[in-house]
């Protein structure tokens, strides 16, 4: 494949490099920059085909992002519509599809309830928001999601809104679990097998809720529908240096980002079409 021009490779640059981001956001960000990409580049249909391609498979283990790129390409291709007709087609459903999973979603949230959750989710940050325009008392205990401490940026968001926030250690999800009235997560893909993928450190925290009996509640479009199965997945692996760890001859630090969870160690899954509970399976 040709090699991209210089705009395009910095677009694709920026969302290779941001591990801050939910997956929704990402995408969101992503498509509003290949919009702005189309604007001022005007670029022929084959090279927008060949950089959307690009970006479909950037980020393997959010497949949020492989699937808006794919509704992009299939309305490019589908009637000949305009590039960014079709940019704005995929956005709205997909801020279509996250409107109505928090509407699910809300319905689970009793007041006065304690949420605790894990890493980044920009759909979770959009229900606070909406608890926080309807009133409803809550408060949130978040872990800071390390190495990339996802949620000192969750902690900070909380803050603004005016939500009682508890910033906690990976390590003490044991602990604060049995405070908590639910657990919600965010989903980077939905796999085929009964597994989804999200930040290392939720099979852990999904493990301590169901030995608490605390409900653990996984928001999950159908943007997030992978094809992929649990032992075919790519997790992505970042920097080792972002672990501070020691040098050493014999030292190998590994930083794998993202693990797969299988959906009997949660509740359910609330998507656009609704709340969805699984059997309970006894933790092996």
């Amino acid at each position: 494949m040709a090699k991209l021009d210089p705009a395009a490779q910095t677009l694709l640059d920026a969302l290779h490099a941001d591990h801050q981001s939910g997956a929704t956001e990402l995408a969101l960000k992503t498509l509003r920059d290949l919009a702005e990409f189309v604007r001022l580049e005007r670029p022929k249909r084959a090279k927008l085909s060949a950089l959307v391609d690009k970006l479909r498979d950037a980020r393997p283990s959010m497949v949020v992002i492989a699937n808006a790129m794919t509704r992009v390409q299939e309305q490019l291709q589908a009637d000949d519509s305009e590039p960014l007709a079709a940019l704005e087609t995929v956005q709205e459903e997909l801020t279509d599809a996250t409107d109505t999973l928090i509407h699910h979603a809300r319905s689970q949230i009793p007041e006065g309830a304690v949420i605790m959750t894990h890493s980044a989710s920009s759909i979770l940050e959009r229900l606070f928001q909406r608890l926080m325009e309807e009133h409803v008392g809550f408060s949130v205990i978040c872990t800071q999601s390390s190495p990339g401490h996802e949620g000192h940026q969750l902690a900070s968001v909380l803050n603004k809104l005016g939500v009682p926030v508890t910033l906690i250690t990976d390590a003490q999800m044991g602990v604060f679990v049995a405070t908590a009235d639910l657990v919600l997560t965010g989903c980077d893909s939905w796999l085929t097998d009964g597994h989804f993928v999200n930040k290392s450190g939720t099979r852990l925290l999904a493990l301590a809720a169901r030995e608490r009996s605390v409900p653990f509640w996984v928001l999950a479009d159908s943007f997030r529908d992978s094809s992929e199965s649990s032992d075919r997945v790519v997790l992505e692996e970042l920097p080792a240096e972002q672990l501070g760890a020691p040098k050493g001859q014999l030292i190998t630090v590994r930083n794998v980002y993202f693990e797969t969870i299988p959906q009997h160690l949660v509740t359910g899954r609330i998507s656009e079409q609704g709340a969805f509970s699984y059997p309970v399976v006894p933790v092996q």
